[in-house]
């Protein structure tokens, strides 16, 4: 690769990688780019690059498409799936249809598994295998998980998958692979650390690759899915249609006046300031989900899609930070901030609460519920702790202790969401521990549980 220019743009709140291309002449392929197009815009800026085409792999249901506003402001052709039937403009690829980027081909490869309409794209330098494109099809250890369209497809898509990921592995074993899904993102099954790899460490290393036949690939794969994000089953249908931004979205400023409106009338307050600053003093009922790059993420999996939410946020935190990880999960309803914060709250009357925040040491007295991942939970967790996932919270509360209680995640951000629920559900007497379970155990001496 060191002739071809490859810029990986890591979302690390998502867990995806898009990526810019190089083409030699100033111009530049984006591969699978989300609406959010901040860091790609500045990417493309600081090599001095025009983007000319977007290519996209699947309909992706964990963010918004950015193909469609690149071909608004930068003139880009969009390639995709003619399997994927978008109803906007763009080149329909079929499998082993070629594009001839001025030196370099882009051949397409149907790879479904991922989603039913999925693509992957080999590099091509002549005859010479560059690199693949290969989406949510071969991830690094892995691959993408097949259960997005619906729980009938599930166990047929995987199959597909199973084609796909020997379909790719027939490549050079020098061919780079380049996935969109990586660390961090609920597309993968399961999540692995690397982000790129080659055709040949795949082969010798992905335990997906060593499977000895189909139907046990098939059991491996469904049994490491995990939960996902309900947003999903929403955002493929829209990227069939695409989407088109505003360039420079705006947060409002609302009065108090104008927040306990919108409270009233059944909207949302989302706290987005550091959990110190949340546990010191919160408007009640205000859903605490610190700003960070998985902001999006839980925003999109407890909130409503549809609802007024306005914002409480510290001045020193980015509006831009706030609103396009929300508008990039399909989230256009946020009303504006609360202009002053919690001050200007409190200077009209209205009570703040607040919530203990506890180190590892001083989890002692009353039950201990634990909102990690099933698969974090699965290295240890406190002795006795009630499991349940942030994600599954909501609906189980009738599944939490009564007294006193502590809440613990991996470092508290998600732990201070859980107690924002709770507290919401009229539960009091609440502590967050700001630690892990390792940090219990190294405290206390204490042997941690691996059962489930």
């Amino acid at each position: 690769m060191d002739d071809v220019p490859l810029i990986p743009v890591v979302d690390e709140g998502l867990g995806n990688s898009a990526y810019l291309l190089g083409l030699g002449d100033g111009r530049a392929l984006a591969v699978d780019p989300s609406l959010d197009l901040r860091a790609v815009q500045r990417a493309a800026a600081e090599h001095r690059l025009q983007i000319a085409y977007a290519a996209e792999t699947h309909l992706h249901a964990d963010f918004l498409s950015g193909a469609r506003q690149l071909a608004s402001e930068h003139g880009a052709r969009i390639l995709a799936s003619a399997a994927g039937a978008r109803t906007f403009d763009h080149v329909r690829l079929a499998d082993g249809d070629e594009v001839d980027l001025g030196g370099l081909t882009l051949r397409a490869l149907a790879t479904p598994g991922h989603t039913p309409e999925h693509v992957s794209y080999l590099l091509l330098d002549g005859d010479r295998e560059i690199g693949v494109f290969t989406g949510g099809s071969l991830i690094v250890g892995a691959a993408a998980r097949t259960d997005l369209t619906g729980a009938g497809r599930t166990e047929e898509l995987a199959r597909s998958q199973y084609a796909s990921l020997h379909r790719l592995a027939a490549l050079g074993d020098a061919t780079a692979v380049w996935p969109t899904h990586g660390a961090g993102s609920f597309c993968s099954a399961p999540p692995g650390a690397e982000r790129t790899s080659t055709v040949g460490a795949e082969k010798a290393s992905n335990p997906l690759l060593a499977a000895p036949d189909e139907d046990t690939f098939v059991r491996m794969l469904l049994g490491s899915l995990g939960g996902y994000p309900d947003y999903f089953a929403r955002l493929a249908e829209r990227n069939r249609h695409g989407v088109l931004a505003a360039p420079r979205p705006v947060l409002a400023a609302l009065g108090v006046g104008e927040v306990r409106r919108l409270l009233a009338g059944g909207g949302y307050l989302v706290d987005v300031r550091p959990v110190v600053d949340f546990a010191a003093g919160h408007i009640p009922g205000s859903v605490g989900i610190a700003l960070r790059a998985q902001f999006a993420t839980w925003l999109g999996w407890l909130i409503p899609p549809d609802v007024p939410i306005a914002v409480v946020r510290n001045h020193d935190q980015d509006p831009a930070d706030i609103l396009w990880p929300a508008i990039n999960i399909g989230y256009a309803t946020i009303a504006g901030e609360l202009a002053g914060g919690v001050d200007a709250w409190a200077a009209e009357g209205g009570r703040l609460a607040t919530i203990r925040l506890v180190g590892p040491s001083q989890v002692d007295g009353g039950a201990v519920v634990d909102v990690r991942q099933d698969s974090e939970t699965a290295g240890g967790h406190l002795p006795g702790a009630r499991l349940i996932q942030l994600g599954e919270l909501s609906g189980r509360i009738d599944e939490v202790p009564g007294g006193p209680l502590t809440i613990m995640c991996g470092h508290g951000e998600r732990a201070t969401t859980a107690a924002s629920l709770l507290e919401r559900a009229g539960r009091r007497d609440l502590s967050v521990l700001v630690g892990s379970a390792a940090d219990w155990a190294a405290a206390t001496g204490g042997a941690l549980d691996t059962s489930a």
